[in-house]
């Protein structure tokens, strides 16, 4: 299997497809690489190299105990690319990859960067606090830790419903999307299922968005019953300077995966790379 030794020896698998200009997935929690299949085959179809990793403790590599934080997963991520000599890049990122996207150019800054997309992406905050009254009681990142602990088995089961809207009348979502989901999460290691919860909750991003200088577009559905817009996606724009917001209407958390929705995704992601 295709795979990067990062600094502190943990194998960083990956899936590269096509040739060109590169374009790197970063998948959601609690996903791997395959979220970005049809991602993937669209960019390379169209002439560009589709890269997607997987998180360490997710799917396919290294299943460590530690580093789930978003330094060590920027700094993952900066291995990859300096592994591979990417340059001139892509980073397309979705939910809490959002967050690894952010913190990467925050530490590593955009010398190999040429654009950036943000997919229904947790920053600048998830945590509801006094500045930011629109984000997320602690008490449902307490829940889903809890329920991740209970019995993992049903809790994704059971999270995969909100994840695509799929309790919404006429929801697109497929028992397909439900099953991907459910089979991607169980491959996630249960401390790294809990650990970055608390990573993703209240990790603060506001710095890392106000180094982008590059275009990037944030892309956001506003049915995100798990990453409210109003918390993230329309504050990332506000905040970067170079941002353009796309608000799909209906849309759920699983913009990339849900019939209808990914086809759109997908011709706006390539329209932005032929700019």
């Amino acid at each position: 299997m295709p795979v990067c030794t990062t600094r502190d020896g943990v194998d960083i698998f990956y899936k590269d497809w096509g040739q060109g200009r590169p374009v790197v997935f970063i998948h959601g929690w609690p996903l791997n690489g395959d979220a970005w299949q049809d991602q993937l085959k669209a960019v390379a179809d169209a002439g560009f190299r589709g890269i997607a990793h997987d998180r360490r403790g997710h799917g396919r590599s290294t299943p460590v105990f530690g580093g789930y934080d978003f330094d060590t997963f920027a700094d993952d991520l900066n291995d990859l690319l300096t592994g591979l000599d990417l340059r001139d890049v892509t980073l397309v990122a979705h939910s809490m990859g959002g967050g690894e996207l952010a913190r990467y150019i925050g530490r590593h800054g955009t010398g190999r960067v040429r654009s950036a997309v943000l997919l229904s992406a947790i920053p600048p905050l998830m945590l509801q606090t006094r500045d930011n009254p629109e984000g997320v009681p602690q008490q449902a990142f307490d829940d889903i830790k809890a329920g991740i602990l209970q019995e993992r088995s049903q809790y994704w089961q059971d999270a995969a419903v909100p994840f695509f809207s799929a309790n919404r009348e006429g929801t697109k979502a497929t028992r397909g999307n439900r099953d991907a989901f459910w089979y991607m999460a169980m491959s996630e290691t249960i401390e790294g299922g809990v650990a970055c919860v608390d990573a993703f909750a209240a990790t603060d991003f506001h710095d890392d968005l106000r180094k982008f200088d590059v275009p990037t577009l944030v892309v956001h559905g506003d049915d995100d019953q798990i990453v409210p817009i109003d918390a993230t996606g329309r504050k990332t724009a506000e905040i970067v300077a170079d941002a353009e917001l796309k608000v799909y209407e209906g849309g759920s958390h699983g913009i990339a995966l849900v019939p209808g929705d990914k086809e759109k995704f997908n011709a706006d992601l390539l329209a932005f790379l032929q700019k």
